[in-house]
């Protein structure tokens, strides 16, 4: 039996994460940590979930566990450092920020506006999504986890970039997010009064912080578009491309087929594109292909996921499945 550590077990994330550990057959949770709830018990703030305490980050015992996930907020001062303690202590990492995604310093430098806090970990650092770095997770040390717009991004236009078939490098990713994605933490723009009724785009063309990955991930120019959706849970991304003229709508499909034996991957028939509902409370991340102009090689993808769940603590699963020698699928079907 595996033991387990969740840093920031009382976000979004971290109840998530705690729903599929408990029902994992191979694992236990040998710590979760709060800040604000420290001292309380997970039922006290999630009532339907397990009775585990909940200590503060300096009361969690390193030495008890074999690996720990990481849920704290972007930028939070605590995480470098206890990441390192981790690594050093032979304890190995699934961390949910955006720290270590990027592989190049200077990159993260240029995009963030600050130096990295340890570019000696980034090499040691392998980036969360096993339907391109199975291999690599299986050893890792540490598992950046993915973003949730970045994997449906990503997902999509990698089957086209490896076949050859994207003309165009400029693509834009038009994406619509529930309110979950950004956190559990108190903003403004996700106060009900303020998200209800309403739909809103934010951090538009070049600015949004997860950007970094989709390009680093495809090789591709990217136009992102995000926008917040008056709905809980769910993110929906309309993807526009333009292929090599002429290519068909059988060729594209052609493509996907490296995904045919992926357990949460799946591709729609001819036709049929995804909704919100087809993955809300799944692991699955659904595609649809859709022709505009083919002769052109102009083409729509639409892809969705629980941004919950394959986009954030269902895909740490995963990799932890990966790395603890369990079967990918284990607690997640």
């Amino acid at each position: 039996m595996a033991r387990i550590g969740i840093y920031g077990a009382t976000g979004y994330t971290g109840f998530e994460l705690i729903k599929l550990l408990v029902r994992h057959p191979g694992v236990a949770i040998a710590f979760a940590t709060a800040r604000s709830a420290a001292g309380k018990r997970l039922s006290d703030v999630f009532p339907t979930l397990i009775d585990q305490p909940l200590v503060s980050v300096e009361q969690a015992d390193l030495s008890s566990v074999d690996l720990i996930f990481t849920c704290l907020p972007h930028g939070a001062p605590e995480l470098v450092p206890l990441i390192q303690a981790a690594l050093e202590a032979g304890v190995r990492v699934i961390d949910f920020s955006d720290t270590f995604r990027l592989r190049d310093p200077d990159d993260y430098a240029r995009r963030r506006g600050h130096p990295h806090p340890a570019p000696e970990l980034l090499g040691a650092a392998v980036y969360g999504l096993p339907e391109l770095y199975r291999a690599q997770i299986r050893e890792a040390r540490l598992v950046a986890n993915t973003g949730c717009y970045p994997l449906t991004a990503i997902l999509p236009l990698w089957p086209l970039v490896r076949a050859g078939l994207i003309a165009d490098q400029t693509v834009i990713v038009d994406s619509k997010s529930g309110v979950s994605g950004a956190g559990r933490s108190l903003a403004l723009k996700t106060h009900f009064g303020e998200a209800h009724e309403t739909f809103s785009a934010y951090n538009v063309g070049r600015t949004h912080r997860h950007l970094g990955e989709m390009e680093q991930e495809t090789g591709l120019h990217i136009i992102f578009a995000p926008h917040l959706l008056p709905v809980f849970r769910g993110i929906l991304s309309t993807i526009y491309v333009t292929l090599q003229p002429g290519t068909s709508l059988a060729e594209v499909r052609a493509a996907y087929d490296v995904f045919a034996a992926e357990p949460f991957v799946k591709l729609l028939p001819a036709g049929q594109l995804p909704e919100l509902r087809h993955v809300q409370q799944t692991m699955s991340c659904v595609l649809g292909l859709q022709p505009v102009e083919p002769e052109a090689g102009r083409y729509i993808i639409v892809a969705a996921v629980d941004n919950l769940l394959k986009g954030a603590s269902g895909q740490a699963v995963q990799s932890m499945n990966l790395m603890l020698g369990f079967a990918e699928t284990t607690g997640l079907v």
